[in-house]
């Protein structure tokens, strides 16, 4: 990749190419859980901007700048009144859509309030995430419409946990399934694994092949082995979505419904909002002896929350701890030393700088998929820079054609048509999941 393009993809502050075609989707900005009708305002980087998030004594979220537009003073600081905030320089107050309802230091006959918003976003609640607009359009597009973010909130575990590196490493790194057999399962011998686990088929064969293509909504790849029995083939799903959806294999494909969104908060540090259907079975976690596989015990510690622009959802291990890596565990009995999947992968898009260089990288046909990515977000941009709408933006169709998971399918049929009778097979609790049209030419 070209210094510039690798700056194309990775810089996504206001007035940035990126930036732009980002705003022009609705964003998950922060849980629904984390604003306390009432409570303190909470400090909110997103997208390269500095906002406050708020929850009003009558239950309406604001998201705003953070900064005053009277002398720039941090509305952080505010008081969390009935109708807005108020800022403790002067007294201002503005109401959750920005729109300025006092201005008590000056006189009756030179306040200006009714003249006076403060920057401030279209908010909508949904299924738990409090999501915000941050586009230009006076008419926002259609909410998000991707499966998983339409599950009931009794069906969903929603999580968030924070990335201190730039969104399109986390990103690439959802999407590169050869690393399973290394990364997660590097330790493991395939037989000493549950069989009836299709997953455990990812540890006999760790060079799987690849079908990738383009679809409307973004890409996607089907890595297949062989099964060992004659006609069948053994299939892992995948989807990038645009413009910072994931949907990983690790399941089986008829239920697993799960969602991550890689959100960027500056160029440096990102954002993961993870949905998790409950009714999914997951992937291979247990030996046959039901011990979990030594490496991925479930381990989700995290520190207390603070009030920083990147002060919430940190893991206890982290970069400054070195992610605890156990040494002597690595040399033993666990590939890296590293305890659970999410720290795993935390740990190795970390440790690649906050924005790698990707001139010095040297891609494989294992790469496929992040190749193919890449050129379809590049050329993505360039057309919205032409003034092109953003793919999905006002059709969600392309989106609703999209489940990820592992499947065994005969040998005979096409990837396509494999994929797409699993998707007519699938359980649809949404409603919304329907198999691609004739024209899905991925």
């Amino acid at each position: 990749m070209s210094p510039q393009d690798n700056t194309l993809l990775t810089r996504i502050g206001p007035g940035t190419p990126m930036g732009a075609l980002m705003r022009a989707y609705w964003t998950p900005a922060c849980l629904s859980a984390e604003l306390v009708a009432g409570g303190a305002p909470m400090r909110l980087m997103l997208l390269g901007e500095k906002l406050i998030a708020f929850r009003s004594p009558d239950g309406s979220v604001g998201i705003m700048d953070h900064a005053c537009p009277h002398r720039c003073a941090s509305l952080f600081y505010g008081r969390n009144e009935e109708g807005g905030i108020r800022c403790v320089y002067h007294g201002w107050k503005f109401a959750a859509d920005g729109q300025c309802l006092e201005q008590p230091n000056v006189p009756v006959e030179n306040r200006f309030e009714k003249r006076l918003k403060a920057r401030a976003y279209r908010v909508v609640e949904a299924g738990g995430v409090v999501w915000a607009y941050l586009g230009e359009r006076e008419t926002p597009p259609p909410m998000t419409a991707i499966e998983a973010t339409l599950l009931d909130a009794a069906d969903v575990r929603l999580t968030c946990s924070l990335r201190r590196c730039n969104y399109l490493q986390v990103l690439e790194g959802e999407i590169d399934t050869s690393h399973f057999g290394f990364l997660h399962g590097g330790a493991i011998d395939a037989a000493d694994l549950d069989g009836t686990d299709l997953n455990a088929l990812s540890l006999a064969d760790r060079a799987p092949r690849y079908h990738v293509g383009e679809t409307g909504a973004g890409t996607m790849y089907a890595a297949y082995r062989d099964t060992g029995v004659a006609g069948e083939t053994y299939y892992r799903v995948a989807h990038y979505l645009l413009p910072f959806y994931t949907m990983f294999p690790d399941g089986d494909f008829a239920a697993n419904i799960v969602l991550d969104a890689a959100v960027p908060m500056d160029d440096e540090h990102t954002m993961i909002f993870t949905w998790l259907y409950k009714g999914r079975r997951t992937g291979v976690r247990r030996l046959k002896d039901g011990s979990p596989i030594p490496g991925l015990e479930r381990d989700e510690a995290y520190l207390p929350n603070g009030t920083g622009w990147f002060d919430r959802w940190r893991t206890v291990p982290n970069a400054d701890n070195d992610y605890l890596i156990d040494r002597e565990a690595q040399s033993r009995r666990s590939f890296t030393g590293l305890t659970g999947v999410q720290l795993q992968d935390q740990a190795v898009v970390e440790s690649m700088g906050a924005i790698v260089d990707r001139t010095q990288e040297n891609l494989a046909m294992s790469d496929l998929m992040i190749a193919t990515t890449r050129r379809r977000l590049l050329r993505v941009l360039r057309d919205h820079q032409q003034g092109l709408p953003a793919p999905g933006v006002d059709d969600p169709a392309p989106f609703q054609q999209a489940r990820s998971g592992a499947f065994v399918a005969s040998s005979a049929l096409g990837w396509r048509t494999a994929y797409a009778r699993q998707i007519a097979l699938a359980h649809n609790p949404t409603g919304v999941l329907h198999a691609p049209t004739q024209d899905f030419q991925p």
